[in-house]
């Protein structure tokens, strides 16, 4: 559930729904993810695990450097 994001902004760009969110994510961190809207839960998102525990990590903290900048 990714709604604590829903009305914050890095100055640029606004979070008002899940695509936002993953739109965002894919521009800023340069991480894939498929909003939940596309299987029924449009306050949530889908992340594929198929790849090394490494990449998962580098992903995971990419995100987190790029949320720590919503406001």
């Amino acid at each position: 559930d990714v709604t604590a994001f829903f009305g914050k902004t890095d100055g640029h760009t606004v979070i008002r729904n899940a695509d936002d969110f993953c739109d965002y994510i894919m521009s800023s961190a340069y991480v894939g993810l498929v909003s939940g809207s596309a299987f029924g839960d449009p306050n949530c998102f889908r992340l594929s695990y198929a790849a090394s525990e490494e990449q998962l990590r580098e992903a995971i903290g990419r995100m987190k450097t790029v949320l720590g900048r919503l406001r």
